[in-house]
């Protein structure tokens, strides 16, 4: 009879389609991804189904502290590069409060799951038998945690997500300095999509990272197609002055044109021609840099683009521009006739230029009327003395 009631159960495990839910985060104000965790409801039932129904939001107001069963709206307020991000505080926020649906605090279901690599979905807690709302989400793996705390899912689809919360910037008791806060969550019906690919309703239909590919193809083309695409509505965001959307569209648009240097049939000319994209590329990013005001940035991105295009005369351009902003009018002078000398009839750069070199005088007679004040005061002084 036991053994019939063991084959039956593991028979239920292997019919059951276990649950996903999605956490929409943004980081500092900004949207920044989706992940997706499978919950392993045929393992521990009631541990999924505490985190599922915090996803949704359906069991209202808790009893205990009056806030919203719900995770949306609450923050990661633990980051530990190399080890975890924890989150799901929905009363205090800070790792002191939480709420399960059963009550302040529930049990340990069961420790037959291990934190045996990244991406693991654990209840956080103070102890034995004291779970509440509380998560983590393992960034290696943790096997000193096993027996201590319920593993009950992990990370499905966004992995790339899960490493930029983990590498964000930490103060005080490792909180995050810019909020890491669940926008959105739910859970994701039976076969429907999971929402990865044009996350932001744009008509990039790529995933932001590679992990969240179902499918890497191997043909040089695909890859090369993604990138052109991925640049071009960059392109076009830059064009509306969206700026952060453009910067993040030429962000990923290189990590996908990472994988075509290691296809086996990348020859001189595709090699030329992934360089050119490259500089192209950099050059847009250090664009929009300028424009949201970082200036270091952009020249560090120019920097990246001439290795590539030597030639590149709108990264010479943005070169100019940087430079004005950081008063190094020489500098800039120098890259403004760098590239008017590869565009001699282009009216942009022969604007930049002369207001270049107008700073440039203006600066000079300047400098040459705080000398000569400078002289007349001390021959004044001078003279003073002498009498």
């Amino acid at each position: 009879m036991e053994r019939e009631r063991e084959s039956l159960c593991c028979l239920q495990r292997k019919t059951m389609v276990n649950p996903r839910c999605f956490l929409d985060i943004s980081i500092g104000g900004e949207p920044e991804g989706r992940m997706v965790v499978e919950l392993f409801k045929d393992v521990v039932p009631k541990t999924v189904e505490n985190f599922r129904a915090l996803c949704t939001g359906e069991k209202g107001i808790g009893p205990n502290t009056g806030f919203p069963l719900h995770f949306k709206g609450s923050c990661f307020h633990c980051i530990i590069k190399g080890f975890l991000i924890q989150g799901g505080d929905i009363t205090a926020g800070n790792g002191t409060g939480g709420e399960s649906i059963y009550g302040l605090k529930f049990e340990d279901e069961n420790f037959e799951l291990k934190h045996e690599r990244k991406g693991m979905l654990s209840m956080a807690n103070s102890g034995p038998n004291t779970n509440g709302s509380q998560f983590f989400i393992t960034t290696t793996q943790s096997s000193h945690l096993n027996g201590k705390h319920v593993v009950f899912g992990k990370v499905i689809k966004g992995m790339g997500m899960m490493r930029l919360i983990e590498h964000a910037n930490t103060g005080d008791s490792d909180y995050p300095t810019l909020d890491v806060i669940i926008v959105d969550c739910g859970e994701i019906p039976g076969g429907a999509d999971d929402g990865i690919s044009n996350f932001f309703k744009d008509g990039d239909t790529y995933p932001d990272w590679l992990t969240d590919l179902d499918v890497k193809p191997d043909k040089f083309s695909w890859w090369t197609s993604a990138v052109d695409s991925i640049k071009a509505i960059g392109n076009e965001q830059y064009k509306k002055q969206d700026y952060k959307m453009a910067l993040r569209k030429y962000r990923k648009a290189l990590r996908y044109l990472d994988v075509c240097w290691e296809k086996e049939d990348v020859d001189e000319e595709k090699i030329s021609s992934l360089r050119k994209t490259k500089s192209q590329i950099f050059t847009n990013s250090s664009a929009c840099k300028l424009k949201l005001g970082d200036i270091e940035g952009a020249l560090w991105d120019i920097d990246l683009a001439m290795r590539d295009g030597e030639n590149n005369v709108k990264a010479l351009f943005c070169q100019g521009q940087a430079y004005m902003a950081l008063n190094d009018i020489d500098a800039a002078v120098e890259s403004f006739n760098k590239a008017l000398e590869l565009e001699p009839n282009d009216g942009s750069i022969k604007k930049e230029l002369a207001a270049a070199k107008k700073k440039a005088s203006d600066f000079n007679l300047t400098s040459l009327f705080h000398v000569t004040f400078i002289c007349l005061l001390s021959f004044t002084f001078l003279s003073a003395t002498e009498n």
